[in-house]
């Protein structure tokens, strides 16, 4: 009878997904590909901007480190829902308001010139491919431990079924489908919660409690002052205008939903980061102490769970997982087309669309490939974060925000920033004792400082 629900369940969410694919159509030319036409309201760019986020980083990943560092990694979550809310103040609608932009890429062609687009699009194209092997890696391991197929088939086969809707449908057949794993994910999940914080209510609060303070007390005890300010300002800055991200804020309908999109998003993250890491203290007292981080969320659905809604959650998983996918593959697509191909090839339109769908093969055979080599989750996306904040960040936002930004301080800046980034990292790789400083943090320093330098020497350049 169990096996006969977990299959009703399977075959019913899927057929469910199948349909609002099969609703989304397939994308006939290259701008509803790339933005869906800039159409979508506040409610699906809400959506899924949300199911983006939610998937394994922030919700698996925030589970491991709640059961390890108790509220210690909240305050890593604020910092991701501050900066939700300021990119929806400050950046999203000025970036809405640029005419015939399909990137951020499209915005630095804007506001430097083609140079800083191409740049900006190999930096995007090569975060997205890492972030894709990051929630391969993630998906795979669920499929994994729920029907013992191999991590490294796993990953491809969750690639492969993302692959597919996305290549065809574009932007708008990923953001439908993640409005509803988001909807879904997020009604079960609180479900889950509520479960296991009643199941022994007779005590529940005073263990809680308890087990809060303890993990909170040795998360502090297992890092320095200079390590929770390095994962503050990775969450903080690590995902400001990511390629799916930027591509939502031009996607929307108008400057203000995009705006309105960016801030509900941002409130609506600091209650799941919250419900995350609570679930990851109320599992201390039922998951075995030394279980591996990203195996903790998984331990607790089996062993709480009745096996329907077990099946359902895990389904639900793996689903809002491949959302966040789904939205790294087309936007990597988009970028690596509007912002490398085309200014280097002049292609047409016809011809882009079928260079999008062709590169979104491509980032998903790389992400299948990375997948195993992703050591954890969380590790995952700081080493992304890392670099994309030093090279593109300083960049971008003066970019936005000064009256006259030049060219000499964006290439500066983006060469310097990313440099740094992936050369400390790998110092700190190579020598342990060197991993005293978070590399973002003198990453970003030395990107602001080569911003500055650009600045000064292209305005000496103008006034000579």
């Amino acid at each position: 009878m169990d096996a006969v629900l977990s299959a009703v369940l399977v075959i019913g969410f899927f057929a469910v997904l199948a349909l609002v694919i099969f609703r989304a159509r397939t994308a006939r030319e290259y701008a509803e590909f790339s933005l869906a036409r800039r159409s979508l309201p506040v409610a699906l760019i809400f959506a899924s901007l949300c199911a983006t986020y939610i998937g394994p980083g922030f919700s698996i990943g925030f589970v491991g480190r709640g059961f390890q560092s108790g509220l210690v990694f909240l305050c890593v979550g604020l910092a991701y829902s501050a900066q939700n809310i300021l990119v929806g103040l400050f950046i999203a609608p000025r970036l809405r308001s640029l005419t015939d932009c399909h990137t951020l890429g499209d915005a630095m062609r804007h506001r430097y010139n083609r140079a800083c687009q191409v740049l900006t699009g190999v930096i995007s194209t090569g975060l997205c491919a890492g972030l894709s092997a990051v929630m391969a890696n993630a998906a795979g391991g669920v499929v994994e431990q729920v029907f013992g197929i191999p991590l490294w088939l796993a990953a491809i086969l969750i690639a492969a079924i993302a692959t597919v809707y996305t290549s065809l449908g574009g932007l708008k057949s990923s953001i439908m489908t993640d409005a509803l794993q988001f909807v879904v994910f997020s009604t079960l999940m609180p479900m889950l919660f509520f479960f296991v914080l009643i199941r022994d209510s007779g005590h529940a609060a005073v263990v809680f409690s308890q087990q809060m303070a303890d993990a909170t007390t040795a998360g502090f005890e297992s890092m320095s002052t200079v390590e929770v300010v390095g994962w503050i300002a990775a969450f903080l800055l690590g995902e400001t205008l990511i390629p799916p991200y930027a591509n939502r804020a031009l996607a929307a309908q108008s400057s203000r939903a995009s705006r309105n999109s960016f801030v509900l998003a941002g409130v609506f993250s600091f209650l799941w980061f919250t419900m995350m890491i609570s679930l990851g203290t109320i599992a201390r007292t039922v998951v075995p102490a030394g279980t591996k981080e990203d195996d903790v969320l998984l331990s607790l659905v089996q062993m709480t769970m009745p096996i329907g809604g077990r099946m359902l959650l895990l389904i639900t998983l793996i689903s809002v997982i491949m959302s966040s996918l789904d939205s790294l593959l087309n936007a990597g697509a988009v970028v690596f087309t509007q912002d490398v191909v085309k200014p280097l090839a002049g292609i047409s339109e016809e011809t882009s669309l079928t260079c999008g769908r062709l590169a979104t093969i491509g980032i998903a055979i790389l992400a299948a490939t990375g997948a195993a080599a992703v050591p954890e989750i969380i590790i995952g996306l700081r080493i992304c974060y890392t670099i994309w904040a030093p090279a593109i960040l300083p960049a971008a936002v003066f970019g936005l925000w000064l009256k006259r930004p030049r060219v000499l301080a964006c290439i500066l800046s983006m060469v310097t920033g990313a440099a740094a980034a992936i050369g400390l990292q790998i110092v700190q790789y190579v020598w342990p004792a060197t991993r005293g400083v978070p590399p973002i943090l003198p990453a970003l320093a030395a990107s602001l400082a080569a911003y500055l330098l650009g600045h000064i020497l292209a305005g000496f350049q103008e006034r000579r």
